[in-house]
Order: C-alpha cells, then sequence, then structure tokens
C-alpha cells in the first residue's frame, strides 16, 4: 500500500478534531476526505503529507513512517493544500519550467498542463497578479508537472468552472489508471461518485 494512518487523532487547545481514525491507500486507489466546514478535513491532509503532526497515531507512507524532509516524500509525494506557495518573481510558465527541471518532467508536460487547465492567455503573468481561480489552477498545474506516486488534494474542485470540473474528474481517474493513490477532500458529490473508491467522513 502507498498510505497508512492509525488510530490517528489531533487537537487543538486540548480541543479535539479527531481521534481514532484508520484507513488505507493503494495504489491506483482514491480515497475522499467528507465533512462538513471546520470538521478537520484540510488539517488531516495536512498531516497525511507532514505539514503538521499528530498527537496520536501515525502515518505511514510505503511502510515506513512519513517524514516531510525526507527525499522518498519529496519525491512521491505532490500536494494542493489551502497555503500553497508560489515562486512570486517568476511568470506562470517559469514557475511550471522550474518545478519540472527539479524533478527531470519531460517540457512538453509543462505546456501539457497549462493547456489543460486553460492557464495559457496568463502563461506570462506573475502568479500575484493572477485571479483567485488562476492562481488555484496554478497550484493543480504544479502538481501535474511532477513525478507522483500519492496526490494529496483539498477541495481541488473549488474555483472551477462546469468544464474544469469535468476536466479534474478526468484527469484524477487518469491519475489512479497510472499508479497514482490519491486523498482528496471534496464537496462535490459528483466528484467523489467519480473518482473516490471509499470515503472518509470527519
Amino acid at each position: 500500500m502507498s498510505l497508512a494512518v492509525g488510530d490517528a487523532g489531533f487537537s487543538y487547545g486540548g480541543i479535539p478534531v479527531f481521534a481514532g481514525l484508520s484507513f488505507t491507500v493503494d495504489l491506483g486507489d482514491a480515497v475522499a476526505v467528507l465533512g462538513s466546514n471546520g470538521s478537520g478535513k484540510s488539517t488531516l491532509l495536512r498531516c497525511l503529507v507532514g505539514a503538521e503532526t499528530l498527537d496520536t497515531g501515525s502515518v505511514l507512507f510505503r511502510g515506513a513512517v512519513l517524514d516531510e524532509s525526507s527525499a522518498l516524500v519529496r519525491s512521491s509525494v505532490a500536494s494542493l493544500l489551502d497555503d500553497a506557495d508560489y515562486f512570486p518573481d517568476v511568470s506562470v510558465v517559469e514557475h511550471l519550467r522550474l518545478l519540472a527541471w527539479l524533478h527531470g518532467t519531460p517540457e512538453r508536460e509543462v505546456q501539457d498542463v497549462l493547456s489543460s487547465l486553460g492557464l495559457d492567455e496568463v502563461r506570462d503573468q506573475l502568479p500575484p497578479t493572477l485571479s483567485s481561480g488562476q492562481r488555484h489552477r496554478l497550484g493543480l498545474a504544479s502538481c501535474f508537472v511532477r513525478p507522483r506516486a500519492l496526490l494529496v488534494l483539498d477541495e481541488p474542485e473549488q474555483r472551477l468552472d462546469v468544464l474544469g470540473r469535468t476536466w479534474l474528474r478526468e484527469r484524477l481517474k487518469a491519475e489512479k489508471a497510472a499508479g497514482v493513490a490519491v486523498v482528496f477532500a471534496s464537496h462535490d458529490q459528483d466528484l467523489v461518485e467519480a473518482v473516490a473508491d471509499r470515503t472518509v467522513t470527519l
């Protein structure tokens, strides 16, 4: 399996956010994390990539305790959470080219992702000049121009129009077919039904 969460618990100021949470995600499978706003979905996803530390329980990636700083995790885990960072002084296309170069991804992947996500028209703009929707699509693009065995996405459908959501559903299904493990939080029932093999509700 790619990811295993065992008896996970997390609290803020002594107030439990979630507890006793266990699930696994195999390569080529998708798990959707469901729950109302404030239920802890984003916090759980941050724990899955090592951006937050569980109070109890464990997160194992390929059989070892997940370490955000390890070369294995950095080369295998792609994520889009609620605090995506960008290089502010390089253009959209330069940002993606830099990520692709760092990970040994062919240049053609950059153009494919730009076109697929409708970013061609803003390819030469700096990230701070983009709309929130365009920045969100840049975040998605950043995940797809690098290698990944595990893809972790926090509400990837947000700010996407109907065509964008259709593209996202097909792209995540293609990720699964390519053997990528996918964990995503979503309020889009159509996306969940089309992509998820299992759900975890907080």
